[in-house]
């Protein structure tokens, strides 16, 4: 379904199609202010387009590592919590006369767990990443319902380019170290001179 007849009063009509089109000069999206009037202006929307796939990208892993971050917390109070657990001395039969119970093994006290809950503020900048994200997409599906192939290119193009520039992971992984030595590649020299193969 073509409506490529849209009357903007004086000035040139806006070229709006339903259907797969190559449309530059007068093409028109989201809103009548957004027409495209020049080449130039056409290459602009372009590259605009492309850089909101990469803030798109870039607000989910704001969010990834937001929730990251929270649970690395929570889980550090849990070690801290769970260290002062265990060093608690064990509860067992007391018995001054030294009789059999005094010999049985220690009870320890039952399986306590920790319930996780973000706190109201940790919630609310979840959720405003969360709306963030979710209108960024949604204004960018708007966009690709134009069915225009340099609009849609330019999203493919920003998805690559916002994985590429904000999904980027880095892992760390520990060594385990034999013999209190590190080897050359933990202390960041390079290549394996001084590393021994021992045989049996």
């Amino acid at each position: 379904m073509d409506h490529g007849g849209m009357d903007m009063g004086d000035g040139p009509s806006c070229k709006i199609s339903m259907l797969w089109n190559w449309y530059t000069v007068n093409a028109c999206f989201l809103t009548s202010s957004w027409h495209v009037t020049s080449n130039g202006m056409f290459a602009a929307s372009c590259i605009g387009v492309a850089f909101l796939v990469v803030l798109l990208e870039a607000l989910r892993r704001l969010g990834q590592d937001y929730d990251a971050l929270i649970h690395a917390n929570f889980r550090r109070r849990a070690a801290q919590l769970q260290a002062r657990y265990t060093s608690l001395p064990p509860s067992g039969p007391q018995d001054c006369c030294g009789s059999a119970a005094a010999n049985a093994p220690p009870s320890y006290p039952a399986q306590t767990f920790l319930t996780f809950r973000p706190s109201p503020l940790q919630q609310t900048i979840r959720a405003v990443i969360h709306m963030l994200t979710f209108g960024v997409a949604y204004i960018v599906m708007l966009l690709a319902m134009y069915f225009n192939g340099y609009i849609i290119l330019s999203i493919f193009l920003g998805a690559g380019l916002g994985k590429f520039l904000c999904d980027w992971r880095v892992v760390k992984i520990p060594l385990v170290v034999v013999g209190g030595q590190e080897d050359d590649a933990a202390k960041g020299g390079v290549g394996n001179e001084n590393l021994t193969f021992c045989c049996n």
